[in-house]
């Protein structure tokens, strides 16, 4: 094959001989003028054809070989020199295989490249020229000096970017911290909004729809019963009153009751003092959710046996203690559950919470409760239910500082009291006199109020305590009000309306969150760090401890404590789960559940 380019030829010979072994090459000749070179192209002091196949494109091979050595892209001698069958261009190996990589293109001719268009070739050991600065010392501290004039300027930059960013913190600290003066300026401002809006809302009282009437359907546990109102002009609720058909009817059960007490004598079944002081744990009961921890309200139901408790977890549990089951758990409200109380025989049952709400649970023939009346009256925490000596009544008590008078049967508010004195404290505590006529309730301003429920008059009040009045509780002979705080608990003598003994138990860090006398009125009981049992005697006599029960619970904070019939048990609740019954061992008791 003969090629002429101008005044070069370039001739291909092929060389065989008899050796199957080795290949054929084309040795190719320089013909310049005439003169036949053989082909010799430094640094390749020979180049071996049968690794660069023929192509197809004699100018291919050609423009390659003729070229100046260095790599299409970099303008470089290569280290890893290949060629493009296609073009005959030379390339650095590891530029072109990127290029080839992203674009899949001659990087020159812009033609489709592939890897399988790549011939390598095969040279001697490059040694790259010294550059022209490092050949003598001017020159190398010339080109010091560049780099250094250039790291200069690169650390000059770098100080201006810092001061940029610094610059940049110290206005966004800035910011932050006008943000956070604009956020507690107006949690403030809230905070005294919703202040004057309760003040507001205690001195003009609008009711919460309540009135259900004694025929609505009974619904499944926890759901909504159907409400029916009866809303006067301006949104604000028509309370009937108390009227004198109710009225004479309590008048008439104080009568029965009081005739009742004086005839009272001291069951020959009660507990001894020596039982009190042997009793210890029998029994424990993991109620309530593990995850909201805590029992803060409970109530006895003496004819059947029955404990019920309220707790934290929006819950209230019904339990037998003699068979050691849940007969019921009820669920509905939507936050902590204050207060709970059995009504007549365990056929209703009462719950308070401080979602505002009252629940009036109906029970049924297989043990379970369905909840008949929601009661929304109140316009913040209800903290306490008391049930009327006649089981016909119920009062409720509230953080909204009103206490509401309902006929239970219908589920009907007649009344709801504010104090006429435009204070603004709410209700913590309440419960009935054992005769029914008087009404006790305790308030987050350390105060005991003393009403007339007949006419809803404020008729005594009793002061002296430090922090919310937690409970009150009054002796079953009708003489004595017991009333817990923070300061410990106070016995005051309802006849001559004076103070006439205190207990501290704990110290000025511990309050003391109940107090409840016993049914026949010979004990007292005191929850606060720890269970405290006392014997009741008169006003001049001394008031003996005679049984101390530590908190099993481990959180140092008992919570309530009631008396089982007969003082047979003590069952507390504390700011665990658990529901735990002190009493004397004995063959038939229940085991822990």
């Amino acid at each position: 094959m003969d090629r002429v380019f101008g005044p070069i030829h370039l001739v291909w010979i092929s060389s065989c001989n008899n050796n199957k072994n080795k290949k054929d090459t084309l040795k190719p000749l320089w013909i310049i003028c005439g003169v036949s070179f053989r082909f010799v192209l430094l640094p390749f002091p020979s180049l071996t054809l049968s690794l660069l196949p023929k192509p197809q494109n004699p100018n291919s091979l050609f423009r390659a070989l003729a070229a100046t050595m260095n790599c299409s892209i970099s303008g470089e001698v290569p280290e890893e020199p290949v060629v493009s069958r296609n073009s005959g261009l030379l390339f650095e190996k590891r530029l072109i295989e990127r290029h080839i990589a992203d674009y899949g293109k001659c990087p020159i001719t812009g033609e489709p490249l592939t890897m399988d268009d790549i011939v390598p070739i095969k040279t001697g050991k490059i040694v790259k020229p010294r550059p022209i600065q490092a050949a003598s010392i001017p020159g190398m501290l010339g080109m010091f000096q560049n780099e250094w004039d250039g790291l200069m300027l690169s650390n000059f930059a770098l100080e201006q970017q810092l001061h940029t960013a610094r610059q940049e913190l110290s206005h966004a600290l800035y910011q932050h911290d006008a943000a956070c003066r604009v956020i507690a300026r107006l949690k403030k401002e809230r905070d005294e909004a919703r202040s004057l809006l309760a003040q507001a809302e205690r001195q003009f009282p609008v009711s919460a729809t309540n009135a259900i009437t004694a025929n609505a359907p009974v619904l499944s546990n926890g759901k909504r019963a159907a409400e029916d109102e009866d809303l006067a002009p301006g949104a604000k609720k028509i309370h009937p009153g108390i009227s004198s058909s109710v009225i004479s009817e309590l008048t008439d059960c104080n009568a029965s009751l009081s005739q009742q007490r004086k005839r009272r004598q001291i069951p020959a079944t009660l507990a001894p003092i020596e039982a009190l002081e042997a009793y210890t744990q029998i029994s424990s009961h993991p109620f309530h959710k593990t995850n909201k921890q805590g029992i803060i309200s409970l109530d006895i139901l003496y004819s059947k046996d029955l404990i019920a408790t309220g707790g934290i977890d929006t819950n209230a549990v019904i339990f037998e203690r003699t068979s050691g089951q849940i007969l019921s758990t009820l669920s509905g409200h939507s936050k902590k559950v204050t207060s709970v109380k059995f009504v007549a025989q365990g056929e209703s049952f009462l719950t308070g919470s401080a979602d505002k709400t009252v629940r009036l649970w109906q029970g049924s023939d297989d043990g379970n409760y369905n909840c008949r009346h929601i009661l929304k009256d109140h316009a913040a925490e209800v903290q306490a239910v008391t049930v009327h000596a006649t089981n016909n009544y119920f009062v409720t008590a509230s953080l909204d500082g009103s206490w509401c008078f309902y006929e239970l049967s219908s589920g009907t508010c007649l009344t709801q009291v504010y104090d006429s004195a435009g204070s603004s404290e709410g209700y913590t505590s309440a419960a009935f006199h054992p005769d029914g006529l008087i009404l006790g309730t305790g308030t987050t301003e350390s105060l005991v109020k003393i009403w007339d429920v007949k006419s809803q008059a404020n008729v005594a009040r009793f002061d002296g305590h430090v922090g919310p009045v937690t409970a009150i509780s009054f002796s079953e002979n009708g003489y004595f009000l017991a009333t817990a705080a923070h300061d410990g608990v106070k016995l005051w003598d309802l006849r001559k309306l004076k103070n006439f003994r205190n207990f501290a138990p704990y110290d000025s860090e511990t309050a003391t969150n109940s107090v409840e006398f016993d049914h026949s009125g010979s004990y007292l009981a005191i929850a606060g760090s720890d269970i405290r049992i006392y014997q009741v005697a008169n006003v001049k006599s001394e008031w003996n401890c005679i049984k101390t029960f530590p908190d099993l619970s481990g959180t140092g904070k008992a919570t309530c404590v009631k008396f089982g019939p007969d003082s047979k048990y003590i069952a507390t609740g504390s700011m665990d789960r658990n529901l735990r019954i002190f009493g004397l061992p004995s063959e038939d008791a229940p085991t822990e559940s």
